[in-house]
């Protein structure tokens, strides 16, 4: 027989799960019902005083998570399909030939604007912002400290801001 927060999670499963089904998660909403469990479990440092409203409270926090993610994703679906035009039958989804000359200019115009600043402050910006490296490990990696990192983007991140402020000069 389950205790504590796993044996309350049993005796009300079929509620949590009605819960979810009421707030929107529709077919989903076992699978909801799973991640409910998996979130309560890590995170739980000791005894909850009362643990079904936590349940209630980590349910409501995930279809919150839920449905931001979907809004997010029709927000950036919307934005895609304004840049680049609805798809049409019979017409490509590539983009026109003008759209990849500027964005090839534009490129080139970073990858100039990066390598001017020395090969250090290049590698920094690249690792940290491209490849997502934090900065602690890109000190070590380059032998220099962590204010020499925050440094070095800085210095990339205004050069960048300078030259996108001259194309909307243009």
């Amino acid at each position: 027989m389950a205790t504590g927060l796993e044996g309350v999670f049993l005796q009300h499963r079929a509620q949590l799960l009605r819960f979810l089904q009421s707030h929107g998660a529709g077919e989903a909403a076992e699978d909801l019902l799973q991640e409910v469990w998996l979130r309560a479990a890590r995170a739980q440092a000791g005894p909850i005083a009362q643990p079904l409203a936590y349940l209630y409270r980590v349910a409501n926090n995930l279809m919150l998570d839920r449905h931001r993610s979907q809004r997010q994703a029709a927000i950036r679906e919307r934005d895609w399909s304004d840049a680049t035009g609805a798809t049409a039958p019979g017409r490509s989804d590539e983009p026109a030939g003008e759209r990849v000359l500027i964005a090839r200019e534009t490129l080139a115009q970073v990858q100039a604007t990066l390598a001017a600043l020395g090969p250090r402050i290049e590698q920094t910006f690249r690792r940290h912002r491209l490849d997502g490296v934090p900065q602690r490990q890109i000190a070590d990696e380059l032998g220099v400290s962590i204010s020499t990192v925050e440094s070095d983007l800085r210095k990339a991140t205004s050069a960048l801001v300078k030259l996108r402020s001259t194309w909307d000069e243009g």
